[in-house]
């Protein structure tokens, strides 16, 4: 590990009011309901050996204990559940899409956030699926069948090609590529470079715009990203507010604190205290913003 790397992130966090630690959460899974429930798939996995335990803040969450992999085994394979991470299930329970809501997902591969959306809106109403890299579209494809997700149209398209639908949507996830974490890549600390986070940051308001563009007035849009960088967070978040029609809304979750308002003596718009942000150890490094068309 890079010493001169991580020392620059640990002041910057504790800057920030985080800190780096070492502790890797727990691994976890969600209960796909479209296919099973929790009552007829924990006692299932149990006889397995697996130890599982509910995560309080999710709607289908659970972190487990195994001995052997869960990402081959039959019920895997069945598509009654879907390994994803505890933080990383949180952007479409905030989002709440309905059956009866038309739903753009802008960068859906593998499709954790898509197959999720499917399950909370049952199947029905619509989902479109943007993904820009041609590698990833199998697994997307692959998880959208495992998991019986009929809603759901793939497009192995830039979401600004979104346009082309002439569809305003009710809602959109945006969950954002980012530079990621130390928790999700391993040499995270000797790979991340300033310029990085930068280059990320540019991509992502670029996201935002096109996303605004293709809502409906009134609809929501959520933003999230497993980066722990203010620059892909919160100063993406005030930029948002000042050059597009969003108003920022609550996040209203019991974990996670509230979005940073003061980043390295820049004060922010108040608002932004509305999204969430999550420092490890207690999850994943996390971000959430909710926005409304205006």
């Amino acid at each position: 590990m890079d010493n001169a790397g991580k020392e620059f992130f640990r002041k910057k966090y504790l800057e920030l009011g985080g800190q780096i630690s070492e502790t890797k959460p727990q691994p976890s899974l969600r209960v796909n309901t479209l296919l099973t429930s929790a009552k007829e798939l924990i006692p299932r996995l149990e006889k397995l050996g697996v130890k599982l335990e509910r995560i309080p803040f999710t709607k289908n969450g659970y972190y487990y204990q195994s001995k052997f992999s869960l990402g081959a085994i039959t019920e895997c394979l069945l598509g009654y559940y879907y390994l994803q991470e505890a933080a990383a299930q949180l952007p479409v329970e905030v989002l709440d899409p309905k059956p009866t809501d038309v739903v753009l997902d802008c960068c859906a591969a593998p499709g954790g956030k898509t197959t999720q959306l499917a399950q909370q809106m049952k199947n029905q109403g619509t989902i479109a699926a943007f993904e820009l890299k041609l590698h990833r579209i199998p697994s997307l494809l692959m998880n959208l069948e495992r998991c019986g997700v009929t809603n759901t149209t793939a497009f192995f398209e830039n979401v600004t090609e979104a346009k082309k639908l002439g569809i305003q949507f009710d809602k959109i996830l945006l969950d954002a590529p980012c530079a990621g974490n130390y928790l999700t890549e391993e040499g995270w600390f000797e790979k991340r470079t300033r310029e990085d986070i930068q280059k990320s940051s540019e991509i992502q308001r670029r996201l935002l715009t096109e996303a605004a563009s293709l809502l409906k007035i009134g609809g929501i849009l959520v933003y999230s990203t497993c980066s722990l960088e203010p620059e892909e967070d919160e100063l993406n978040i005030q930029w948002a507010i000042e050059n597009l029609p969003v108003k920022l809304e609550k996040v209203n979750l019991p974990i996670g604190e509230d979005g940073l308002t003061n980043v390295f003596g820049r004060k922010l718009n108040p608002d932004i205290a509305l999204c969430k942000r999550f420092w490890p150890p207690k999850t994943e490094g996390f971000f959430i913003a909710k926005m409304v068309k205006l």
